[in-house]
């Protein structure tokens, strides 16, 4: 076993990634089952889920550590084709799913979240860490109201602020008071000399909070109050759909939603986590990853899922670093589902609910609070824009509109930050214009600003691009429309220091602007390429 362990470098701590693995594991059970009744399938379909595509990324995925299992972001994109079409269109969609990122892998499409801003990851954390912590205010609730909040699927994770249904008297006072033990003993224990380093803070909790309420016969909520998770093996089942062109265009919007849900929230979990490791994960591996796992949910009649941030923070707090840690979480899970139902049932849900408490506590970027004040007003625009998208609508629609607000901030500043030096040559006698900053679509109406041919006194102009750069076609556009008014004026203008991707860029354009070593007859601009 250990050569195995070894050769797939599966661990560098088998004893922490076990440990943290185990306790993942329990956390993993009533999340999976919350995320089936918000998807509108049944308990063990959720479960599978969080064990088939624990398992496949955990051994397959690119990120070492990360877990990944039913999330309640796909699962509000599921509600809708499991009422209108029924459950086995669900499976043909997580099918279609797995194949999408599985092409997303191929084609190295997961590159792009490199161009997620730091302020949208931002927004994110903060985001995901208050709807992670609402969610657990729904343990804090009579099960006939948590069942059917759950079940109608809200989008806003805010509602369960709204509905009510609260525990009352001794019921509430008993659920705070174990959630409170919990997350005080998963503060506490981690300081204790020697045992401290030995065992994870929230496996610890767990059990000590779960062995007080039996011992103790405290009527409280349990595991067994959500579903029984008691079940088989995950046998294989090929989805139950007409195979015509009218089913494909049934199921595909919903595919394509669920994979760039998926993706979009598993490579962002990937990025946070190798920002708190400091180490490097592999974004289309971990696009490959994800894809097989749905491809095999869809097979096995499972829900799908993708990275699970709250959960991997557990992971990674608990001392879970290599692949063994995950590996561990999903074999746990379906040991807990083929022979353990009845331990695992009893485990008090306000056990849990601390534990995902100190979790919310962890994954929250207290730090941006503070550097709020410092930074660019946009950049904290975006922050707040991005935390409040994610807790009354979703991550993925949170991150896109995060990604268009920066990109468009940043276009509007560059636009404005377009100018120029004016000055002579003495030798030739030409009026030199040095341009600074970049010429794009948002910045040529400063850039025609800056020039008056009809005013310009020389014959000859020069307009010195060396600490400019020509971005995009509207850019050549606007420095036509510019050499046009000068030939009009009976005035001779060239482009000099253009760098030689501008010049390929002017040379592809030509019906805009030719860019060459000599006057050009047709255009009559001469584009002098220096190598600077």
């Amino acid at each position: 076993m250990l050569r195995l362990v070894n050769r797939f470098k599966l661990t560098e701590n088998p004893r922490a990634d076990m440990l943290s693995g185990i306790t993942v594991a329990l956390a993993l059970v009533p999340e999976a089952i919350a995320f089936a009744f918000v998807a509108g399938v049944e308990p063990l379909v959720g479960l599978y889920a969080a064990f088939i595509v624990g398992f496949i990324t955990s051994l397959l995925g690119g990120r070492s550590g990360m877990i990944s299992g039913a999330t309640g972001a796909m699962a509000v994109a599921m509600v809708g084709i499991v009422m209108l079409y029924g459950v086995e269109y669900l499976f043909a969609a997580v099918v279609l799913t797995g194949i999408l990122q599985l092409l997303a892998g191929v084609f190295h499409l997961g590159r792009f979240i490199r161009l997620v801003p730091y302020s949208v990851m931002l927004g994110f954390v903060n985001g995901l860490a208050i709807v992670i912590f609402l969610a657990q205010l729904g343990q804090f609730k009579a099960k006939a109201v948590a069942e059917h909040a759950a079940g109608e699927g809200s989008h806003s994770a805010m509602s369960v602020l709204w509905n009510g249904g609260w525990l009352q008297g001794q019921d509430m006072n008993l659920m705070l008071g174990l959630t409170v033990l919990t997350m005080a003993i998963m503060w506490l224990f981690p300081k204790l000399p020697k045992i401290g380093s030995v065992l994870p803070g929230s496996l610890v909790a767990i059990v000590s909070v779960s062995a007080l309420v039996v011992f103790l016969g405290l009527d409280t909520k349990t595991v067994g109050d959500m579903a029984s998770i008691a079940g088989g093996l995950p046998e294989f089942h090929i989805p139950m759909v007409p195979f015509t062109l009218e089913t494909l265009f049934i199921i595909f919007p919903v595919a394509l939603t669920l994979a760039g849900i998926g993706l979009i929230e598993s490579l962002l979990t990937l990025t946070l986590i190798d920002e708190m490791t400091e180490t490097r994960g592999r974004t289309s591996k971990e696009c490959v990853g994800q894809g097989l796992a749905n491809l095999t949910c869809g097979f096995f009649g499972a829900m799908g899922g993708c990275a699970m941030i709250g959960q991997s923070m557990i992971n990674i707090k608990s001392g879970g670093r290599g692949r063994l840690s995950g590996l561990t979480a999903a074999v746990a899970l379906l040991i807990f589902i083929l022979f353990a139902s009845k331990w695992i049932e009893m485990i008090p849900l306000a056990a849990l609910t601390g534990l995902m408490m100190m979790v919310v506590i962890a994954t929250f970027a207290w730090t941006s609070l503070r550097i709020m004040q410092h930074m660019p007003k946009g950049d904290a625009f975006v922050i707040v824009l991005v935390t409040a998208v994610t807790v009354m609508h979703d991550l993925a629609l949170a991150v896109v509109v995060g990604v268009i607000v920066a990109a468009l901030i940043f276009a509007w500043q560059s636009a404005t930050h377009i100018w120029t030096q004016v000055g002579k040559n003495e030798e030739t006698g030409a009026k030199v214009y040095s341009l600074n900053g970049s010429l794009f679509f948002g910045s040529i109406a400063e850039f025609k600003d800056i020039f008056h041919p009809k005013n310009d006194e020389e014959d000859k102009v020069v307009i010195d691009f060396k600490n400019a750069r020509v971005w995009d076609y509207s850019a050549l556009e606007a420095i036509e429309s510019i050499a046009e008014k000068y030939i009009l004026a009976g005035k001779k203008l060239s482009l000099v220091h253009l760098s030689p991707d501008c010049v390929l860029l002017m040379k592809n354009a030509k019906h805009l602007v030719k860019a060459d070593l000599i006057e050009d007859p047709h255009y009559r601009i001469v584009a002098h390429y220096t190598d600077t």
